[in-house]
């Protein structure tokens, strides 16, 4: 590829990272698992709601079945969200996605967790199936028609789960196949940067680039220096900023690691890096806790917020943006 042509193209996603793809409030509400606090997570039902109730983005994690279709899924096994248990027995001794086959999954009903229920007061999802395990192409498919039904453009966030190049060229060739381009409304995002330089890669290669976001935890050294820290199970690996915008436009951080704390310095040391600022995960269910959190973490400069109640993140936006 010549380079004018790299260059046009990385130009193009960065403008429409910027404004996450078109034109959208800032900073962003990206439902996380959906509306995951009201309803079953990565549901085509919690989606919905998350999109009715004004999210910019809806996220859904990422696993391989056995016949290699991607499905909305946060753990790599069955077992915490669906009722496998009780029809079938256990593979290679538990519910690992990726022994089971997506007609197999397709049995299965996704349930409530945490603070989800079953219904929502005033919701009615219009899927057939609301509670079934999704398939990627599922939750596009919804939210190409809420776009359509709502005059809104709602974006997609998914997360490669697994460093896993099947996984990899899934993502891409889904995203493709449905016209996501450098100005859509999308990111591709991964807590390993090995997947996510690789995603870098074949994007260039395939002439689509697509925004990436990096996942991990704040680290600011006794030089005051920024850095994300990349975590593979109990290891967390330093990188330094610059590194990370080599081949990344965004990452998300954890907000809730005391000895990994996100501060207003961080989020500027990231933006002049050419980095946005996403954090991840805004769980109160309270209104005013929650509304007080979001305000700090706002008021820091970051760019956008993963919520398991949308409706709270739009409502402490709204004020946030209110004139002063």
């Amino acid at each position: 590829m010549r380079r004018t042509t790299l260059l046009a193209l990385l130009l193009a996603t960065l403008a429409g990272f910027a404004h996450g793809g078109d034109a959208a409030p800032s900073p962003l509400v990206i439902a996380h698992r959906g509306a995951s606090g009201y309803l079953p997570e990565h549901t085509l039902a919690g989606y919905e709601l998350a999109i009715r109730m004004g999210a910019d983005f809806i996220e859904p994690d990422l696993q391989l079945t056995q016949d290699g279709v991607l499905v909305a899924m946060h753990d790599d096994s069955l077992l915490r969200t669906t009722n496998v248990a009780s029809r079938f027995a256990p593979r290679h001794g538990g519910y690992k996605v990726a022994d089971f086959s997506l007609p197999e999954i397709k049995t299965l009903i996704v349930q409530p967790t945490g603070t989800g229920q079953s219904s929502h007061p005033g919701f009615a999802p219009s899927a057939a199936e609301p509670f079934q395990v999704p398939t990627l192409q599922q939750v596009i498919d919804l939210v190409q028609q809420q776009n359509q039904a709502s005059g809104r453009r709602i974006g997609i966030y998914p997360e490669a789960k697994q460093a896993d190049p099947a996984m990899e060229d899934g993502i891409l060739a889904t995203l493709a196949r449905n016209h996501y381009g450098p100005q859509s409304k999308v990111f591709i995002q991964s807590f390993s940067d090995t997947t996510l330089r690789s995603l870098r890669r074949k994007q260039t290669a395939q002439n689509n680039v697509l925004p990436l976001v990096l996942l991990g935890v704040a680290i600011t050294g006794a030089d005051g220096v920024a850095r994300l820290g990349v975590v593979s199970g109990n290891t967390v690996t330093p990188l330094t900023l610059q590194e990370v915008a080599s081949f990344s436009e965004g990452i998300g951080v954890s907000i809730h690691r005391p000895a990994y704390a996100v501060d207003k310095s961080f989020i500027a040391q990231a933006h002049a890096a050419g980095l946005q600022v996403h954090g991840w995960t805004f769980a109160k269910a309270d209104p005013a806790a929650a509304a007080t959190e979001f305000q700090q973490y706002l008021e820091m400069g970051m760019d956008g917020v993963f919520a398991n109640y949308p409706d709270l993140a739009v409502t402490a936006r709204k004020r946030y943006l209110q004139p002063k």
